[in-house]
């Protein structure tokens, strides 16, 4: 079942390759598709290498230095948003570029988030218990971070780092009335941050409209729509669609879905949703022989689902099923650090699944014979002497 995790992953990771580059083609062909695929390969390499050693680090490293991680990304959150180290792109400053490749800090936030969930989980359950006593321990990470995605702005960040935070909260056990008082009390506080951005009502008005009359729709949801609807069952084929020649906008990183609909049809974009259920069933099934209150579990699991909805987030903007927001396709998309996070996030699924910590009672006995021997003919075994 590893393997079959991992082999759905490269597929995705295939199409990636391919999409990228037909997502790349422009109306005036020249270099530039060279250069993103050449990009694209490089990022991928990179991302690689890295699964594989995340792959090989013990669940006990990432529990012993999840602090020490906490603290690194909240200095990197602080250090990009200081003028002349962040860099400003279309008003939000959310990059640091360093040789000439741009890291998104706040993209590193979902894997140091659920680590931290779990291992503040893994204390509290081990030390005293749930209680409100322990909520504010359980809140300060969220507290510490999320106001700098902020400001940035980057709201989409935010909202996925909480929903990673959460959901390790959710499979490690929290009670079921923290959540709902916690949800009440931070509602306000996210109706007035949506409130305080006019261009962020906007894109909620013009996706309500989009229901009603999609000649007022924003811009990409109706090009998306028509670079889905012009597909068809099979698609245009590879490298033949239109509506990436300067009228799709981003239509090698968040909208590469719309791509895969207009070039392979239907049948294209089925086959992507399929195979994502299977990483999600599989990437599941690795983990479940592991203890549901192990740190492993916990974190493993939460990876999972994250990835899956981060896809899953991609596919609603695209069919215009949400309000638009730049949410790229995991594994598909052109990639920097958010493809670099996503395979780190499959190798460390990987290692953690190899741990499997021994369920209290299941020790074999001691014995003179290990507990699973027997002889092959069903014949009694020889008292020892």
């Amino acid at each position: 079942m590893r393997r079959l995790f991992i082999g759905l992953v490269c597929v995705l990771i295939g199409v990636g390759v391919q999409m990228v580059h037909s997502a790349s083609l422009t109306s005036t062909p020249g270099r530039s598709e060279a250069v993103f695929l050449n990009r694209h390969l490089t990022f991928l390499a990179i991302s690689v290498v890295c699964g594989f050693a995340a792959s090989m680090v013990p669940a006990s490293f990432l529990k012993k230095n999840s602090t020490r991680l906490l603290i690194a990304f909240v200095l990197l959150l602080v250090a990009v948003l200081i003028p002349g180290i962040g860099t400003r792109v279309n008003g939000a400053q959310r990059w640091l570029r360093l040789s000439g490749l741009s890291i998104q800090p706040s993209e590193l936030g979902r894997i140091i988030m659920p680590i931290v969930a779990a291992k503040t989980l893994i204390d509290i359950r081990s030390a005293s218990g749930f209680s409100l006593r322990t909520l504010p321990r359980t809140l300060l990470p969220l507290l510490m971070v999320l106001p700098l995605v902020v400001i940035e702005p980057d709201l989409g960040a935010t909202v996925f780092l909480a929903a990673g935070y959460v959901t390790a909260l959710f499979i490690g056990g929290w009670p079921l009335r923290y959540f709902i008082g916690c949800t009440v009390l931070a509602l306000p506080a996210a109706v007035s941050l949506l409130a305080l951005k006019s261009y962020q009502m906007k894109r909620i008005t013009g996706f309500m409209a989009a229901w009603q009359d999609l000649s007022q729709a924003p811009w990409q949801i109706r090009q998306s729509l028509m670079s889905l609807g012009s597909g068809g069952l099979e698609g245009t084929g590879i490298g033949g669609g239109w509506q990436k020649l300067s009228y799709l906008p981003e239509a090698n990183t968040d909208f590469v879905f719309a791509v895969i609909g207009e070039e392979l049809g239907l049948s294209g974009t089925l086959a992507v949703v399929i195979v994502w259920m299977g990483v999600f069933l599989t990437g599941r099934a690795v983990m479940r022989p592991l203890r549901r209150d192990s740190f492993e579990w916990i974190l493993g699991s939460t990876l999972v689902i994250q990835i899956v909805l981060q896809a899953l987030a991609n596919v609603a903007v695209v069919t215009a099923m949400v309000p638009p927001k730049g949410v790229p396709h995991p594994f598909i998309s052109y990639g920097g650090t958010n493809l670099l996070v996503n395979v780190v996030a499959v190798g460390m699924v990987v290692g953690l699944s190899r741990r499997r910590p021994v369920v209290p009672g299941s020790e074999p006995e001691a014995t003179g014979f290990p507990r699973d021997t027997e002889c092959r003919d069903n014949t009694a075994m020889p008292e020892p002497v």
